[in-house]
């Protein structure tokens, strides 16, 4: 079948591998990183020249809008400069920079370092391998809570760090017929979210763009994870019922319902207690505690991201075949 030759699809299925058997190699240069760099210094200069928090909202509005948008730009610029010296040069660059976008391998291998410390005996070392990777405090949580803690990791992060960027990249590739300017646009909404997007001081104003725009972009490709979820189980009514019930609670639009859903498939409850630099912080009991949180279904959530990743890459490369 001649389709399984455009260069989307071969873009979207050398991306998928690449996260999958190679991840982010440490050391290695990330867009990540440029954008990181970007937020600090405009965050940095913001912060010691303006104080008024009008201005720092209207700040917040051209560091979000303008880092998404350049983000895309930039991307569109590497990709195009790539094909025009060569077809494969370009499919490489642009199957490198979109498997930039996905943490796949990332989310995996943070959890299994975590479990093998477990698997061990050395619950002090997993707690301190646990804190790289979570905002909660770590110094104290039992066996129980760090599977916990690891679990609402793995599920929350699902949507935002590798399900919402391969939905962009389809997206992407569908419509314009190039992945990587939305699935960069998108990791920059994220990357801001995560670096600015808090509602306590100081960036309550500078930060609201940025973390209402990342809800409203996460919004439908996590009720399309809840969904594909949901057929996986094979209880699909079921899992609905317990996320219409329960994600609700939630302050954040779609963690909540990524979590949720997980928690639905897998019979197990999230949510609780957590403390955070000394404070704790309430969040809603997600799903029905009909099993204990084990190592088996942390493996089990992140072999049905896996899935949700197959089926969606499944269904792209159908559409793009079809539409070509």
């Amino acid at each position: 079948m001649n389709f399984f030759f455009d260069r989307s699809i071969v873009v979207l299925i050398i991306a998928a591998v690449l996260d999958y058997l190679i991840g982010d190699p440490w050391g290695w240069f990330h867009p990540v990183q440029v954008m990181g760099w970007v937020i600090s210094r405009f965050t940095q200069f913001v912060f010691n020249h303006y104080h008024q928090p009008l201005i720092l909202r209207w700040a917040g509005i051209v560091l979000g809008s303008g880092l998404v948008i350049g983000s895309g730009v930039v991307g569109w610029l590497l990709v195009y400069s790539a094909r025009w010296l060569h077809p494969l040069f370009g499919i490489a660059v642009e199957s490198i920079l979109l498997a930039s976008c996905f943490a796949g391998r990332s989310l995996r291998a943070a959890a299994e370092e975590v479990l093998q410390h477990l698997k061990t005996g050395d619950i002090a070392q997993a707690r301190s391998t646990l804190s790289l990777y979570v905002g909660r405090d770590t110094q104290k949580l039992s066996e129980p809570e760090i599977l916990r803690a690891i679990l609402e990791t793995v599920t929350e992060n699902a949507t935002d760090g590798v399900m919402a960027p391969l939905f962009y990249a389809i997206a992407a590739a569908v419509v314009l017929g190039g992945s990587v300017p939305l699935a960069l646009a998108y990791k920059a909404a994220s990357t801001l979210d995560s670096m600015v997007g808090y509602r306590e001081a100081p960036y309550t104003h500078l930060g609201w763009f940025s973390a209402r725009l990342e809800d409203k972009l996460t919004w439908l490709p996590c009720r399309l994870v809840v969904i594909t979820l949901a057929l996986l189980s094979g209880k699909p009514w079921h899992v609905w019922r317990i996320c219409r019930r329960d994600a609700i609670k939630d302050s954040s639009p779609n963690s909540g319902w990524s979590e949720c859903a997980y928690a639905a498939v897998l019979g197990v409850q999230v949510g609780g207690t957590n403390w955070y630099r000394g404070v704790a912080k309430h969040k809603p009991l997600l799903g029905e505690p009909i099993y204990p949180i084990t190592p088996a279904q942390i493996y089990q959530a992140l072999h049905l991201t896996r899935y949700c990743c197959l089926i969606w890459l499944g269904l792209a490369i159908v559409a793009l075949g079809l539409l070509r």
